[in-house]
């Protein structure tokens, strides 16, 4: 397997030093981001620019994802030399993390170092301690894990990073970009974030959050006279479906209609439908082959305002700004 070694910078700057950890079983992407942003060498930065090394917290040899195997050629000890500490990822959502780390860590930020973490990287920079009170973003994978684990730091799935008293976190390995991006704009200015955003061929601010990168899970079908409305209801989302008339479907009582559809779904009718019909409409925002009023019209929502407010409320943008992320290549523009 191909080795990679830890060299040197090609020149000497005077700017904070920025250091990413390095692990076995690193993830290389997360690890990446760091290098490209911090490590790249930027003449055109002058000499105040970040220095960039990595150090392992552990004895190497270390995997690396992808099949490389990392020699690094310093260890844990730099990180009390760090002005910038960087976790890029982590080894999975139930993997302890050493003490050892978790006190160098803390002291790194008691003598004034940022700490920041990439996707799972989170679950390190938890363990500390330091994010207890505090608010934490990390990949919606790992949402839930995170809250369990850690139930005094508050989890954020929807934003793309967070800070917290010089404790920055981000979300899936992507959201990384983003937040170094925005440290590089709070330590240099707008111009210089926006030199490496162009650089990295990457927007130097994008809007929106993770809601509308969530993987829907395929629902469970209840059984019972609830099932065959839903169907129904599915096939037809453009009907006008007051509880009185699914009530009337399923031939009982408002009452026990409310409690019966609460039991087999969990969700109340008017949320349960709201879901559906948004998740419909992304798909025929996919296809690009009608307007908003038309897709508002067809699911159900009856005006482009209706649309609009439950779309950005459930997927996190509007629905035009869903449609220019996620078009398929080659499908024509509507005209």
């Amino acid at each position: 397997m191909p080795t990679i070694s830890n060299n040197p910078d090609r020149i000497q700057t005077t700017g904070p030093l920025a250091v990413a950890l390095l692990y076995d079983g690193l993830c290389t992407f997360e690890f990446g981001i760091a290098a490209e942003v911090f490590g790249l060498y930027r003449p055109e930065m002058g000499p105040g620019w970040y220095r960039f090394a990595s150090c392992a917290i552990e004895e190497g040899p270390l995997r690396a994802h992808g099949g490389f195997v990392l020699q690094p050629g310093r260890g844990p000890d730099l990180i009390a030399e760090a002005d910038i500490v960087v976790v890029p990822g982590w080894k999975g959502a139930q993997v302890s993390v050493p003490e050892t780390l978790c006190g160098q860590l803390r002291a790194a930020h008691a003598r004034g170092a940022r700490l920041m973490s990439i996707c799972s990287g989170a679950f390190v920079l938890a363990a500390t301690g330091l994010l207890d009170g505090g608010t934490a973003a990390t990949h919606w994978r790992y949402a839930e894990a995170l809250r369990a684990r850690f139930p005094k730091v508050r989890v954020d799935a929807n934003s793309l990073y967070r800070g917290h008293d010089r404790i920055f976190t981000s979300a899936g390995s992507a959201a990384g970009i983003d937040l170094l991006i925005d440290i590089v704009r709070q330590d240099f200015g707008p111009e210089a974030a926006n030199s490496v955003a162009r650089r990295l061929v990457v927007p130097g601010h994008r809007s929106g959050g993770q809601a509308q990168f969530l993987e829907r899970p395929v629902p469970v079908r209840p059984g019972g006279e609830i099932a065959p409305l839903l169907d129904r209801m599915r096939e037809n989302l453009e009907r006008n479906w007051t509880t009185d008339v699914m009530a009337r479907e399923c031939k009982m009582s408002l009452r026990t209609f409310l409690r019966r559809f609460h039991e087999a779904t969990g969700r109340s009718p008017g949320d349960w439908l709201i879901e559906e019909r948004v998740e419909a409409a992304k798909a025929l925002l996919c296809e690009r082959l009608r307007s908003i009023e038309t897709i508002s019209a067809a699911v159900g929502f009856g005006s482009a305002h209706a649309l609009r407010y439950h779309f950005r409320r459930k997927a996190g943008l509007t629905p035009t700004g869903y449609r220019s992320r996620f078009i398929p290549v080659g499908v024509p523009e509507l005209t």
